[in-house]
């Protein structure tokens, strides 16, 4: 049970850790430091946590790193046996002891019975610091000492007493020891193993059990409670019998163990142990620990020498997973029956634990337990328990004793199922529900389930013709149910932007019932042929809950509305951002986001759209934090789409922040992930992030590439929404490398198709497209025309970019009192919005225009809170995130937003500029 075997290793071609990153760094740190200096390190943490496999990184990377390593384990039958564990560890450099001083030389040969004199533990731990550091002087070493607790402790006196006068040597020692065991190393620093957190847990299960899916990877994961050997240990021995309940089996080896140190228990004892592991909670309650033995019952002290429990007064808990997996499993099935029944008997005051444990204890239809489960479900899904709420319908249609109403709340599962992003299990359960019914309807809507979620994986164009063929055969019979489906394909026809799901969408939208859902569609699927509809958005918000008035089109309103329709209003926002009314989208977007947070998460696949508003409205923090979700989903690894589009529209953002190397990997990893003829949205989003990092360093050439294709060859967009917003990238660039004839073609031809149907705003950014590939003495009415409607604020980035553009032009006509407002205009958007390589820019052309713009406001420091003036003044001093998230007693994740939010508001862009904020900041104090 020392976790050694799986660990919490990742995938053999990158041999990484999962889930301790900060725990890999810290290592790879101690074991590379060139310094000199010596270093020690306990990793602390239950059995399983991965102690050892975080030991074995260290020992390869030291290795890699040029140093020496010698290693050691503990074991517990040579605790008695005095100094064998140092023996183990310096067996290989023994014949160095030949060049100790003599005295020393035979305190440590004598201590491992190789000479006649007795052991002197002072002169033996000298002799031991004297021998490493004589080692270390050929090359560092590093001691890797697994399972110290059971290092006997005449090995571990001489080890602590070397370990704390290594101050000087090139000397480090890292050691693995439970929290449960003999102490080893105390006062010696210590890094504290907690469990893998939800994220980590289901990447590791992933990479190592990719087949387990559905109900049962869930179970798995929430038995394992963050320890890798158990979630492995779980994973290899889960059955698939969907009726199981209660702990997963462990395997056989595991299973002889426990069972054996059951045996010697007294009656009392193991019937106390499987209500426990029935019960299946941390800390039971009052009605649980009301069944178990007395306080003072004989049965206790043997219970808590068996070593599977921790008692402290009324609080009871097993000492690991694995230890309630097979003390459940060891019991007889009837035993096991029994005790759901008490439990379910004791608790009904808490119906959704009642419920289960009836579940576990029912072997054959049931109506009133499905029922139980069936208003379990209820209750979770309104707290926004997704994944509980579809486990709990899927059992309890395995107890309804119809088939119709069975394969009902199967459905009902799948399509809670798919807030999980658990495709997988979708199918799993829509499968079971399609095996049960005949009924047209019910069919098509668990087949429209697993269609919603298939999309996140990039299978655009075979899920899209399944939700067309359902809207097609379900249009005269079940139009409600068909217009779903429809609205779900102008999903996919967004991603893909493919011509020919358009007109299918066209052909079929009139044989369906009139309303919002299908002027959504038609909005989605064509924005250009339906921009008649844009006036309309506001009533049709307000119907759905959000804010009323026409005026919210133009920047009013007065609050998030109450009562919301969350999944209405995220669809409608999605359709104002479509036809760039893009603060009714800001607006609707938040209130659905606050409707959610009573219910649940925002629904997966649409926050790129959501991360796309909030960037073209210029919240790029929030836009950021969105697409950090997306990367973050429990599924991540399996919604390849939908991740991709997270990466690429921040690959955008950092890449106008300045961070082009950032970009590049951003959208290399995006383009990676989809095929960019499947998924055209993300292929062009990423694209138009490579050029935004191209320009952000001057290089031209390579911006213009990537810009030219998000056009196709006769210069038409590759896709019919997300290419457009490039024209002005595209002629800039165009013009900086020679190529304007073609540009001027491709610009030319897009004028002629938005004059049809486009927006204001895509209007304004072909004037200014032109502007910049005119002549220059041509140049000015074009800008003129794209900077004349006031509203085009709204996307203050794109506006900044034409506002110093005309404003650099206008410097270079001599028109330099005419430059100036313009550039000063540009420069503030530009260091509002945090955009680095624009605001220097800006920055140099305001300084060439005769003004000496400072980037540093010594008010800007007193505006920030106490905590974020004391993190701004340790950066200045050089700290890293981690020794001021030490000081502050803070994460450095939290140190790192801080900062990142601050940058913006000093007018910085790296932190080698802090250190003038804070003494311009002290300088005006004074």
């Amino acid at each position: 049970m020392d976790g050694r075997a799986p660990g919490c290793r990742a995938t053999a071609e990158r041999d990484a850790v999962v889930g301790r990153d900060a725990e890999v760094e810290r290592l790879s740190a101690l074991v590379t430091d060139a310094s000199g200096g010596g270093q020690v390190l306990l990793l602390s943490g239950a059995a399983g946590m991965g102690k050892s496999t975080l030991l074995e990184y260290a020992a390869r990377r030291a290795e890699e790193a040029g140093r020496r390593v010698l290693r050691a384990s503990g074991r517990e039958s040579e605790r008695d046996l005095a100094f064998a564990g140092l023996h183990q560890l310096l067996r290989p450099v023994l014949d160095e002891a030949d060049h100790l001083p003599d005295r020393q030389r035979r305190a440590l040969l004598g201590a491992f019975g190789f000479v006649p004199d007795a052991p002197d533990p002072l002169l033996t731990g000298v002799a031991v610091l004297t021998l490493l550091s004589q080692v270390a002087e050929r090359a560092p070493l590093v001691l890797v000492l697994d399972d110290a607790q059971w290092i006997d402790s005449a090995s571990a006196d001489a080890l602590a007493f070397a370990a704390h006068r290594l101050d000087d040597d090139p000397v480090t020692l890292l050691a693995a020891v439970r929290d449960d065991g003999p102490g080893f190393g105390r006062g010696l620093p210590t890094l504290v193993l907690p469990p893998l957190d939800p994220t980590a847990s289901r990447r590791l299960l992933d990479l190592r059990a990719p087949d387990l899916t559905g109900r049962m990877r869930e179970r798995v994961l929430e038995q394992a409670a963050g320890n890798p050997l158990a979630l492995l240990e779980l994973a290899d021995h889960a059955s698939l019998d969907p009726d199981d309940h209660g702990p997963l089996p462990v395997g056989r080896r595991l299973a002889a163990v426990y069972a054996a140190r059951l045996a010697e228990l007294p009656e009392a004892g193991r019937r106390a142990l499987l209500l426990l592991a029935a019960a299946d909670v941390e800390d039971p309650p009052d009605a649980v620990l009301a069944l178990l033995p007395d306080a003072d019952d004989k049965a206790w002290p043997a219970v808590e020498d068996s070593g599977l429990i921790h008692r402290a007064g009324r609080h009871v808990r097993f000492r690991h997973p694995l230890a309630r997996s097979a003390v459940y499993h060891a019991a007889p099935f009837d035993a096991r029956m029994e005790a759901h029944r008490a439990l379910a008997d004791a608790l009904r005051d808490e119906p959704d634990r009642r419920a289960w444990h009836l579940a576990a204890a029912t072997l054959h239809p049931d109506a009133e337990v499905s029922a139980a489960l069936e208003q379990t479900a209820d209750r979770a899904r309104r707290r926004g328990g997704y994944a509980a709420a579809a486990r709990a319908l899927a059992r309890a249609a395995e107890l309804r004793p119809g088939r119709d109403d069975s394969a009902r709340l199967l459905a009902d599962a799948a399509g809670l199922a798919v807030f999980t992003g658990d495709l997988p299990w979708v199918e799993e359960l829509a499968g079971r529900a399609r095996a049960r019914t005949d009924d047209a309807a019910m069919l098509a809507a668990a087949s429209l389930h697993v269609g919603r979620l298939s999309a996140l994986t990039g299978q655009h164009a075979a899920v899209f013709g399944g939700l067309a063929a359902i809207a097609d055969d379900l249009a005269a019979e079940r139009p409600a149910i068909a217009l779903d489906a429809l609205a779900a394909a102008a999903v996919l026809r967004f991603y893909s932007g493919e011509e020919f799901q358009r007109r299918e969408i066209d052909r079929l939208l009139p044989r369906l019932p009139a309303g919002p859902l299908r002027e959504w569609a038609r909005i989605v699927s064509d924005p250009l042929g339906s921009r008649e509809l844009a006036p309309r958005l506001p009533d049709m918000i307000a119907a759905a809950g959000g804010r009323s008035t026409a005026g919210d089109r133009e920047g009013g309103g007065d609050g998030a509305g109450a009562g919301g329709r969350p999944v209405e209003l995220t669809a409608l926002a999605v359709a104002a951002w479509v036809l760039d009314e893009t603060p009714l989208a800001i607006r609707t977007f938040d209130e659905a986001v606050e409707s959610w947070r009573t219910d649940g998460p925002l629904p997966d696949g649409l926050g790129g759209v959501v991360a796309l508003a909030y960037f073209e409205y210029g919240r790029w923090d929030r836009a950021r934090a969105v697409c950090a979700g997306l990367g973050a989903l429990p599924a991540a690894a399996r919604l390849n789409h939908a991740v991709a589009c997270a990466h690429a529209i921040e690959a955008m953002v950092v890449a106008c922040q300045g961070d082009a190397a950032g970009a590049r990997a951003l959208a290399d990893e995006a383009l990676r992930l989809v095929d960019p003829l499947e998924s055209r949205s993300v292929a062009v989003y990423a694209r138009r992030a490579l050029a935004a990092a191209a320009m952000a360093e001057g290089d031209y050439e390579a911006a213009y590439e990537n810009a030219r294709v998000v056009f196709d060859a006769d210069g038409a967009p590759v896709h019919y929404h997300a290419s457009y917003p490039a024209l002005p990238e595209l002629a800039e660039s165009a013009a900086r490398v020679g190529r304007q004839a073609e540009a001027i073609e491709i610009v030319e031809r897009s004028a002629c198709t938005l004059a049809r149907g486009g927006s204001s705003r895509l209007r304004s950014l072909v004037r200014h497209s032109r502007a910049l590939l005119a002549e220059p003495e041509h140049a000015e009415p074009e800008f003129l025309a794209a900077l004349a409607d006031p509203a085009l604020e709204r996307w203050p980035f794109e506006r900044a970019q034409a506002v110093l553009k005309y404003g650099e032009w206008l410097r270079r006509r001599r028109r330099i009192a005419e430059a100036r407002p313009f550039l000063t205009a540009a420069y503030d958007t530009f260091r509002r919005l945090g955009a680095r390589p624009w605001s220097e820019r800006a920055q140099a052309e305001l300084r060439a225009a005769g003004l000496d713009v400072d980037a540093t406001d010594p008010r800007a420091f007193a505006g920030l809170s106490p905590q974020q003036q004391q993190i701004v003044r340790l950066a200045a001093r050089g700290l890293t995130n981690r020794e001021i998230g030490e000081r502050l007693f803070l994460s450095p994740r939290t140190v790192g937003s801080h900062l990142y939010r601050t940058f913006p508001k000093l007018g910085v862009t790296a932190r080698s500029q802090l250190r003038d904020v804070v003494e311009a900041a002290l300088g005006s104090a004074v």
